[in-house]
């Protein structure tokens, strides 16, 4: 009887090896592929919002070199999409954000421009570069990663 146990017993434990060693193997795959496409999620995400807040903030920086007066409402987006950088993005990002809030709402208190002056405004200043070249920088990170 022995000699038929051990053969047995050595084929089921080969096989029952060989099933959590392929068991294993898909799972830590499928890991692998949920975390790339959580991390490219993110990442997609992130880009969406910095896409977003740079046309909200070339838009209202537009505007507060022409006026003087602002409605708060139109500075409230603004600030909402800095509020959701504040869950997605580095401190980086959110300081060159706040910075760029902060220039568009000086900019509304200052004097208004006169369209003459456009050519000497932007050479001497970007309102968003601080903030473009944070997110260069974070997204080049994530996709170091």
């Amino acid at each position: 009887m022995d000699m038929f146990v051990i053969p047995a017993l050595a084929s089921f434990s080969g096989s029952a090896s060989g099933t959590l060693a392929s068991i294993v193997t898909n799972w830590v795959t499928q890991r692998r592929k949920d975390r790339a496409r959580h991390s490219l999620r993110a990442t997609s995400q992130r880009e969406e919002l910095y896409k977003t807040f740079i046309e909200e903030a070339a838009r209202l920086y537009a505007d507060a070199i022409v006026n003087d007066k602002s409605e708060v409402s139109k500075l409230v987006d603004l600030y909402a999409l800095i509020a959701r950088m504040k869950i997605l993005s580095s401190d980086a990002v959110i300081e060159a954000a706040e910075k760029a809030a902060r220039l568009i709402l000086n900019t509304y208190l200052s004097p208004n421009r006169k369209f003459v002056d456009l050519p000497d405004l932007i050479n001497e200043m970007d309102p968003l570069r601080d903030f473009s070249e944070a997110c260069r920088c974070e997204l080049q990170s994530s996709h170091a990663r």
